[in-house]
């Protein structure tokens, strides 16, 4: 059973194609359910971000897990097929070192993908699909990230998301604190851009929310309200910036929804930033004249400044990931021995059980106990040494190989020459 990794992410598909194949919170645990119990695949995690979905996994057939996951989101494999990536062993396990710390990000050096990363391994671990194996991927992935993280320059200086859409609010409108703002899910991202909004004193800020008591929560750290999501329709108009990222596998705010809100604004202008993979906003509202439409692939655009103080630090990063992933590859094959270690340790027990019994027996007849103790340990050593012993004496043409692994095995001596 061998580990891999299967995605696609911002290098290799456009947003159009992300959101295809993107995994909702409340579905992660059905999908790995699925993805185990349909096809050959012993262990399975799940990380789904607004760039990536990746599916790390055990299996001897890996090709399964591209076929699962066309099934499983009701696409043709070719569709999405020139889009992924499958890395085995070696690279899957430097690719997840690179993920968690941050070099694999849009934004280098990011921190919220570790966390995405632990709650991945978390929802794996409820579905019982978080094996050995890949337990120990993801807890060397977050120790690695750590390392990096306090040992480098990676995370200086980023310019995140949240604070590039406040950058481009200012493009705008010349005054963020003339403007009122809402804010669609209540979410991390939501509650990220709603610190670096609120820093700019909005003139009103309004969180809507499937959860009311989740909306109120979030927007009372902001001075603001809460709505309920179906409310958005009849209020979008009233909001200048509108800042979306739910979990909705479909649009919430269609083209005839903005056209309507644009009316009544006597074609005010609305920047709007859709964060959310799928899509919260539909791509034909871009098109607009009086709407500014912003997605996650847009920002990347703003996340350049202070790269060159973090990309110094990326050599460094990548020289740590690189001795770790040798020390992660040491324990995987590791792994491989343990079953004839079990079954070696199963065959002397039995030997040594057998023997106790044959001994007190003797000496419940009363055999003189030193005698039966000589016997015991005697037959005892036949019996461990009666197999390899017996192996060596008919070996053919591999009698020298297995002699060394022998001599390697028991540490016997070097000062003889073999086959004399």
């Amino acid at each position: 059973m061998a580990l891999y990794t299967l995605g696609i992410n911002h290098h290799t598909a456009p947003l159009s194609v992300r959101e295809q194949v993107a995994f909702h919170a409340e579905r992660v645990r059905q999908a790995l359910t699925d993805l185990t119990r349909r096809k050959p695949v012993h262990e399975a995690a799940i990380l789904s971000t607004c760039n990536r979905t990746e599916v790390y996994f055990a299996t001897e057939v890996p090709e399964v897990a591209s076929q699962w996951l066309a099934e499983y989101h009701r696409l043709a494999r070719q569709e999405i097929e020139p889009y992924l990536y499958t890395y085995p062993e070696r690279a899957a396990v430097r690719h997840a070192f690179r993920v968690a710390s941050g070099l694999d990000s849009m934004v280098l050096g990011e921190p919220q993908i570790l966390g995405q990363m632990k709650e991945a391994a978390r929802l794996a671990e409820e579905a019982g699909t978080l094996g050995t194996t890949l337990h120990k991927l993801f807890q060397h992935s977050f120790a690695v990230a750590k390392e990096v993280r306090s040992t480098t320059a990676i995370g200086a200086n980023i310019v995140s998301m949240a604070a590039a859409a406040v950058r481009l609010a200012g493009r705008i409108f010349e005054r963020i604190a003339d403007q009122k703002i809402l804010f669609i899910g209540a979410g991390e991202m939501v509650d990220l851009c709603g610190r670096h909004f609120a820093a700019q004193q909005p003139k009103q800020v309004v969180i809507a929310n499937r959860t009311i008591e989740r909306g109120l929560a979030l927007a009372g750290r902001f001075g603001g309200t809460a709505i309920r999501l179906e409310e958005v329709g009849e209020r979008l108009s009233q909001f200048d910036i509108v800042v979306s990222c739910t979990a909705s596998p479909l649009p919430i705010i269609g083209l005839g929804m903005v056209e309507r809100a644009i009316r009544q604004r006597r074609h005010r202008p609305i920047f709007m930033v859709d964060l959310a993979v799928p899509r919260d906003i539909e791509p034909e509202v871009g098109e607009m004249d009086d709407v500014f439409l912003y997605t996650v692939d847009n920002l990347a655009q703003l996340v350049e400044s202070g790269l060159e103080s973090r990309q110094a630090a990326v050599v460094d990063a990548e020289a740590i990931i690189a001795e770790r992933v040798e020390g992660f590859l040491r324990w995987l094959s590791t792994r491989a021995t343990v079953p004839i270690i079990r079954s070696l340790r199963d065959a002397a027990e039995r030997a040594r059980r057998h023997e106790i019994e044959h001994a007190l027996k003797l000496l419940a007849r009363g055999d003189d106990p030193a005698q039966v103790l000589d016997q015991f340990s005697h037959r005892l050593t036949n019996k461990f040494l009666h197999a390899p012993t017996q192996t060596l004496a008919q070996a053919g043409s591999e009698r020298d190989e297995l002699q060394s692994a022998v001599a390697r095995l028991f540490h016997l001596p070097r000062d003889f020459h073999f086959g004399e």
